[in-house]
C-alpha cells in the first residue's frame, strides 16, 4: 500500500505499515511499500526500532528505486514464547534512511498486538511426609506466561480422610515470577497400631476464574503435582512385642518363680527350727545351766570344747571398729571404717582438666559406690579412673546425676588416686537461669578405708 507524502522532500518515500497480530512462539508478517518520489535514483536502508526490534526483521533490508517507482518489503515478526514478551499492544517502527538525502529520513509506525499465553508450572517438596496426624509441604509455582495471573490450588484425594489448608490461597504472579505456597495436610483419625498407612493426593494449579475452552486454557494443560502423606501408628509393632514379652515375664514370675521362692524360704525356716536343741532336763535340787542359744538370767554358759559342734565362736573376720557396718568382705584385713571423698572440678569451655583424690599412706580404699553430679547440664565428656584402671567414660549431656554401685569393692592402695577428667565442650545453664561461664562437676566416692597390712 502506497501513500504519497503531502509535501515530499526530494527522494522522500511514501510509507504506510498495516497493523498485525502475533502469538509468542509463532510468526506473523506485515508489509511496507517504499516509493521514490524524487527525481534521482535513490537507495534506502530499512531498520526496525523500538520494543519489537529484538524479534523483528525486514526483508530486504536495503532497496534502490528509480524516480517514480516503488517496492514492497516484508516485515517478519517472530516473538519467542517467553514472559519477557508481554501481552498487549506494542508499537512497531521502521526507520527508512535515504542514502542521497539522509535529511529526508522517515520512521513509519504501526501497532503490533501480542496475544497472551498461559504457562504455569508447579512442584511440591517434599514428595512424601511422615507423621501421626499432619504433614507440611511446600508448593513452588512459576508463571511462565506473558501476562499476570492469579492462581488457585485444588487439592484432591480419593477418599475424605485428608483435610487441606493452602496459605496464601490465591497469590497473584507477574510474568516470570515465582512463589512458594505452604500446604498443610491433616487427617482426623489416628492409627493406633499396625503398619503405616499411605495417603496419596494431588494438587492442581489453575488461573482463578479461567474455564476450559478459554483462550490458552486447557484442562489437560493445568499443572498437577503429586505427593503422599504416610501416617505412622502411635504405637509401633516392636513396642507391642516388648509389652507382650514383659507381660509374659511377669506372669512367669507370679506363676513359677514366686511360689518357688516362698517354698524355699519356708523349708529353710523349718530346718532352722528343727536344728534347735531340746531343753536340758534338770534333776531336782540342781541349778539349771543355759546351753548354747539359751541364755538365762543368772545362768552360766558352758564353754565350747575343742572338736565339739559348729556352735563355737571361732576367730574369723570380726566386725570393724569404724562407723560403717562391719562384718562384710569390704571391711578389709584388720577391719576398717566407712569413708568417702569428694572431688569438685571446674573446667573452662574448650579445655580439659583433671581432679584427683589420693589414698593416704598405709591405707587401702575399697570403693563400693560413686556418684557424679552434672547439676548445670554441661556438655562434654567425663572419664573416671581408679588407680591405673579406667572405670567409665560418660557424655555429660546424657545425665544430671549418675551413680554406680559394686557388691565386690574395687580396691586401690596407698598413694594411688581416684581420677576424674572433664573435657568441657559447652557450659550448661544452672537453676539461676543464666548460662554458666565454665563446666562444674562433682564426684563422690564411698567405701571402706582400712589399714594396709
Amino acid at each position: 500500500m502506497t501513500t504519497p507524502a503531502a509535501t515530499p522532500s526530494p527522494g522522500a518515500p511514501g510509507l504506510d505499515i498495516p497493523s498485525v497480530t502475533v502469538t509468542p512462539g509463532g510468526t506473523a508478517s506485515t508489509s511496507l511499500t517504499v516509493r521514490n518520489d524524487g527525481d534521482i535514483v535513490e537507495a534506502y536502508r530499512l531498520e526496525v526500532v523500538g520494543d519489537c526490534a529484538a524479534w523483528t526483521t525486514v526483508e530486504p533490508a536495503r532497496v534502490s528505486l528509480y524516480p517514480g517507482t516503488s517496492e514492497t518489503v516484508t516485515i517478519r515478526l517472530a516473538p519467542p514464547r517467553s514472559p519477557q514478551v508481554r501481552a498487549g499492544e506494542v508499537p512497531l517502527a521502521v526507520r527508512v534512511m535515504p542514502t542521497e538525502h539522509p535529511e529526508a529520513v522517515r520512521v513509519p509506525e504501526t501497532t503490533v498486538r501480542v496475544e497472551g499465553f498461559r504457562e504455569l508450572r508447579a512442584e511440591s517438596a517434599p514428595k512424601r511426609r511422615r507423621g501421626w496426624l499432619r504433614g507440611r509441604y511446600r508448593i513452588a509455582v512459576h508463571n511462565g506466561g506473558n501476562r499476570p495471573v492469579q492462581v488457585g490450588f485444588t487439592p484432591a484425594q480419593r477418599g475424605e480422610e485428608l483435610k487441606f489448608d493452602v496459605r496464601p490461597a490465591e497469590p497473584k504472579l507477574e510474568p516470570g515470577e515465582s512463589a512458594e505456597i505452604a500446604l498443610r495436610v491433616r487427617t482426623g483419625k489416628p492409627v493406633w497400631f499396625g503398619k503405616p498407612v499411605t495417603w496419596p493426593f494431588t494438587v492442581t494449579v489453575a488461573e482463578v476464574g479461567a474455564k476450559p475452552g478459554d483462550a490458552g486454557e486447557d484442562d489437560q494443560e493445568r499443572p498437577r503435582t503429586e505427593a503422599e502423606f504416610v501416617q505412622i501408628p502411635i504405637f509401633p509393632t516392636w513396642l507391642l512385642a516388648v509389652l507382650a514379652a514383659l507381660l509374659a515375664l511377669l506372669l512367669a514370675w507370679f506363676l513359677l518363680v514366686r511360689p518357688a521362692v516362698r517354698s524355699t524360704a519356708r523349708e529353710a525356716a523349718d530346718q532352722a527350727v528343727q536344728k534347735q536343741p531340746a531343753p536340758t532336763e534338770v534333776a531336782a535340787g540342781q541349778t539349771p545351766v543355759a546351753g548354747p542359744g539359751q541364755p538365762g538370767a543368772g545362768a552360766k554358759s558352758t564353754p565350747p570344747t575343742a572338736g565339739a559342734g559348729g556352735t563355737g565362736t571361732g576367730t574369723g573376720t570380726g566386725t570393724g571398729t569404724g562407723t560403717g557396718t562391719g562384718g562384710d568382705a569390704g571391711a578389709g584385713p584388720g577391719g576398717g571404717q566407712q569413708s568417702s571423698a569428694t572431688i569438685d572440678l571446674a573446667t573452662a569451655g574448650g579445655e580439659t582438666k583433671t581432679g584427683t583424690y589420693t589414698v593416704p599412706a598405709g591405707k587401702t580404699f575399697g570403693i563400693t559406690d560413686i556418684v557424679v553430679a552434672n547439676f548445670q547440664g554441661d556438655e562434654g565428656v567425663v572419664t573416671i579412673g581408679f588407680g591405673d584402671r579406667k572405670i567409665t567414660t560418660i557424655a555429660l549431656e546424657t545425665f544430671r546425676n549418675q551413680d554406680y554401685h559394686w557388691v565386690t569393692p574395687i580396691r586401690i592402695t596407698a598413694n594411688q588416686t581416684v581420677t576424674v577428667q572433664v573435657t568441657c565442650a559447652k557450659p550448661g545453664t544452672p537453676a539461676t537461669g543464666l548460662q554458666a561461664q565454665e563446666c562444674h562437676e562433682v564426684l563422690n566416692v564411698s567405701g571402706v578405708l582400712s589399714d594396709l597390712r
